[in-house]
């Protein structure tokens, strides 16, 4: 009963069950059966659970003014939010992207490092080391799939919430959303901006892509962008469009070492080890800490 209650299989369950309800909700979007509600919630429900245990575990309890600082500038308190705001909100499916693309991540992680080594032949005292089993193949395979994918999914995440910010930036003016997301979800945008280089990479790239439309256009086009691109650059603290971009390299938002999550003995640390990324996605705990 003690493990199940440990805060290490709490924040596992959690994005366990972002990611099972996320699939659940893409068949059948697929279907064209709508986003379901239920199961929309309870996606939500799991993400508050995961990105809330490591705000705790990295923050601790609220204490006041202080506490606020801190959780205001956190990626994963800002993930925490964003997943409360959206969990009391109407359902917008294309929202759940992002949460889902995490906990993907987090899944295959905590699977490799908690779970698979516990088939894994165990090494005697003065003999010599067994050889690999099943177990140690596919978690061989999972840390290179993550090596491998983590940099595309991280951009995937940061341009799936420019494509969100839009779709309720226009339901906001058809009145189908309210009028808080955009503006909600803008200003979290700003601040993954400042502090993580895949939004900003994609954030620069869309605007050179309007850039290089609107220099074919009329004056007036050109002109309304141009004080469009000023107006987002003064109040996101930095140009739209500072110049070319180098790739990001693997430093996704993220992760505080709070301790939720610690990886079996012998195992890999996790998505900062090893041979994958230098820094995890969202909601990531002790199991992934930043280098």
């Amino acid at each position: 009963m003690a493990s199940v209650l440990d805060p290490h299989y709490l924040w596992a369950f959690g994005h366990l069950t972002v990611l099972t309800n996320a699939v659940y909700i893409v068949i059948q979007t697929l279907l064209f059966r709508g986003t379901p509600n239920i199961p929309y919630r309870l996606l939500y429900i799991g993400a508050l659970l995961s990105y809330s245990i490591v705000v705790f575990k990295s923050l601790g309890k609220p204490t006041g003014m202080p506490w606020l600082r801190r959780a205001f500038v956190d990626e994963n308190a800002q993930y925490a939010l964003l997943a409360f705001y959206w969990l009391i909100s109407k359902a917008i499916g294309i929202t759940i992207l992002p949460f889902a693309t995490f906990s993907l991540f987090h899944c295959a992680t905590f699977f490799r490092t908690n779970i698979l080594p516990k088939f894994s032949p165990k090494a005697v005292a003065g003999q010599q080391s067994p050889p690999p089993n099943w177990a140690d193949n596919l978690g061989k395979q999972l840390q290179d799939w993550v090596k491998q994918n983590y940099d595309k999914a991280m951009n995937f995440v940061a341009y799936a919430e420019l494509v969100i910010l839009l779709r309720v930036f226009v339901g906001a003016l058809t009145w189908r959303s309210s009028f808080v997301a955009p503006i909600f979800l803008a200003h979290f945008i700003r601040l993954r901006y400042h502090a993580s280089p895949f939004t900003r990479h994609s954030v620069n790239t869309v605007g050179a892509k309007i850039d290089e439309f609107t220099n074919g256009q009329s004056p007036a086009i050109k002109n309304a962008w141009a004080t469009v691109k000023r107006v987002l650059g003064t109040w996101g603290g930095g140009q739209l469009v500072p110049g070319p971009q180098a790739a990001p390299r693997p430093a996704a938002p993220g992760a505080r070492a709070a301790g939720a999550t610690r990886p079996a003995a012998g195992a890999s640390t996790g998505a900062a080890t090893g041979a994958e990324p230098a820094a995890p996605a969202p909601g990531t705990t002790g199991a992934t800490r930043r280098a």
